[in-house]
Parts: structure tokens; sequence; C-alpha cells
């Protein structure tokens, strides 16, 4: 008699449970979407999703930290191995431009429901937060010198903000034209000139994610 196949664990299961927990929880909030609803999004039955999160809070915490991770992963190697103090700025804008663009939902989720993490975990982004903009006032002071740090830190945020200015609404634009304006919007708050570089613009398989409407 054959042995019995036992069945095969789909490897992509768990990122379409993040992406539809994306998805549903950026259009209509954290506290009307169920495991259920996320389950049905993501394509498994039952109690399946729970193979892989114990509970909704932990599939926002894993959203956004892996968001959040992949800022500060970029940053930190953006900023050791740029040439100098203006490439690292300008790259640092770009990463952030294509990240706006390409993981809006993430994004979005970010901004509105992080206040829902268990505090553990809120704390935790929240010091990956602030390790990123460090990478960004590290880059940037240089380039200001007059500035006092206060200063620098409030252009980042300036910055920053000025590219996440695209999560809540939909330009229509072309996405390389919405991205090179960004960047430069972003270095107008920075009064720093941009560098020299390579389109802003990055496939989704670089940026997971999507822009959304």
């Amino acid at each position: 008699m054959a042995e019995a196949r036992r069945p095969r664990r789909d490897p992509e299961r768990k990122a379409r449970i993040l992406r539809a927990a994306a998805e549903l929880i950026s259009r209509n909030g954290y506290h009307t979407v169920g495991m259920a609803d996320i389950g049905r999004a993501a394509g498994i039955v039952g109690s399946g999703i729970y193979r892989h999160f114990d509970s909704k809070s932990a599939i926002l915490a894993e959203l956004l930290e892996q968001v959040m991770d992949r800022l500060t992963a970029a940053a930190s190697s953006i900023v050791e191995d740029a040439a100098d103090d203006r490439g690292a700025v300008s790259d640092l804008v770009r990463n952030h431009v294509r990240v706006a663009i390409h993981d809006r939902r993430i994004l979005q989720v970010y901004h509105r429901e992080a206040r829902n993490l268990p505090d553990k975990d809120l704390r935790k982004l929240r010091r990956a937060q602030r390790h990123y903009i460090e990478d960004w006032v590290a880059a940037v002071a240089p380039l200001r010198p007059g500035l006092a740090d206060g200063e620098v830190r409030v252009l980042v945020h300036a910055a920053i903000g000025s590219i996440q200015s695209i999560l809540f609404f939909n330009s229509g634009l072309p996405e390389a034209e919405l991205a090179e304006l960004l960047a430069r919007a972003a270095h107008a708050c920075l009064g720093v000139d941009a560098a020299p570089s390579v389109s802003v613009v990055a496939s989704p398989a670089q940026c997971q994610g999507e822009q959304g409407a």
C-alpha cells in the first residue's frame, strides 16, 4: 500500500496573509477587520491562518516590523557605503520614495494603526524608527553645518513627511514622474542638492507591496 503523501506547505502563504492584511486594514481600519476576513482574502480556509499567526496583533506587528526592517537595513547600508554625504542623502531619499510608492498600503497601516500594537512591539518599532532617523541626520548634518542638531532633525522629518504625502492621496501621475517629484521635494526640505544617480523607480520585486488606490 502506497504511503499517504503529506500535503505540501505553501511557502507563499505567510506572505499572502501579510499582503491581505495590509490591503484590508488600510482600506477598512484595524478594528473592523477580523482574522477570518484576512484568511478569506489570502485564500486560506478555516484555521490555516493560525498556523502562522496566533492573533491579529501578531499580524500587525510583523507587517510593520518588516517594512521598518527594510527601511533601516537599507539606510544603514547606504550611509556605510556611500562615497560622500551628498550621495548618502540622495540615496536615502530615493530609497524612501521607492518604499512609499511600492509599499504604500503598509505605510498607510503604519501611520494609522501602529498605536494598536502591544506595548512591547510598539516600543521595538519606535526604537527602529529612531535609528532610521539617526542615519538620515548623520548624512544631512555635515551638509548643513550652520544648523543645530534639532534643526537638522526637523528638516529630516519634513523631508520624510513630504515623501509620505502620497500615502493618502492618489496623484494619478505616472510612477517615474511621481518618484522624481517626491525626490525633488525631499531634497528641497533638506536644503541639499541632489547627487547624480539612477532613476528612483524600482520594480515591485525590489519593494514588496503595491501602490493601491
